[in-house]
């Protein structure tokens, strides 16, 4: 049978001062009176029906299929379902400011930074010697071989190498500066030149380049970045201090 260990709120205070926590405590604490400032200005509301399908979003983003599932997770997480429709209503809120602050900004930035959603799809390999690359190359020029086939030799990493040096969706800021260039400026299907950077030498296949458009993902996901940025403006603009009772001389010089 488990033995029960009682922990105070004193200890748990104690705890997240030494594991150093405290100054990302009081940031979010701070946030959370920012938003909630900035929705009373704005005299943002929040109907049944918006709160309700918030909670929803909220039980389906932690997997929280069944009742049962849902009381587990507040019980390990030490919330009532006052705290659970709190948590919903923040996040409601905290939505309808970012609409409300920058919805009007998102075209403009996206017309602006284009080229920061533009995304290619690669495989690339990386090798040792210049000459091994360029042999590659040449021999993929003339369909010696093909870069499937170069990934299972050259590539170590056993999980890359089953895909074929796939990465996926990457954007220019996902690339070294000298590799975006080139990539970017590639007409897919095409093997770029092999690339020296301090990491190697790379070989990359430019499978597609995939042109951004202002869809709903991407609409949101720029009014998630702006809003952090303000966020983050906010905060640098206040001074956020805890009213804890601190030992300075213990803090100063260790036991």
């Amino acid at each position: 049978m488990s033995k029960i260990m009682n922990v105070s709120a004193l200890e748990l205070l104690h705890h997240m001062k030494l594991t150093c926590q405290i100054p990302n405590v009081l940031e979010a604490i701070a946030t959370r009176r920012i938003i909630a400032e900035a929705v009373k200005k704005a005299e943002i509301t929040v109907e049944q029906k918006e709160l309700q399908q918030a909670a929803d979003s909220l039980r389906l983003a932690n997997r929280l299929v069944k009742a049962d599932d849902t009381w587990a997770w507040l019980q390990k997480h030490y919330l009532s379902l006052d705290d659970f429709e709190e948590i919903a209503q923040t996040n409601l809120l905290s939505a309808k400011l970012a609409n409300h602050l920058f919805a009007d900004q998102v075209e403009k930035f996206f017309v602006e930074h284009q080229l920061d959603f533009v995304g290619a799809i690669t495989y690339e390999v990386v090798l040792d010697e210049e000459d091994l690359a360029l042999e590659l190359f040449y021999a993929l020029q003339e369909n010696e071989i093909t870069f499937p086939e170069i990934a299972r030799q050259y590539i170590q990493e056993p999980e890359s190498r089953r895909t074929g040096g796939y990465h996926g969706i990457r954007y220019r800021r996902d690339f070294k500066p000298e590799i975006a260039a080139a990539v970017f400026a590639a007409r897919p299907p095409q093997v770029l030149k092999p690339i020296i950077t301090q990491t190697g030498v790379h070989l990359i296949w430019v499978e597609e380049v995939i042109k951004p458009q202002l869809n709903e993902q991407l609409r949101l996901k720029i009014l998630g970045d702006l809003f952090s940025a303000w966020i983050k403006q906010q905060l640098e603009e206040v001074k956020v201090m805890a009213q804890l009772e601190l030992d300075t001389q213990k803090l100063a010089k260790p036991a």
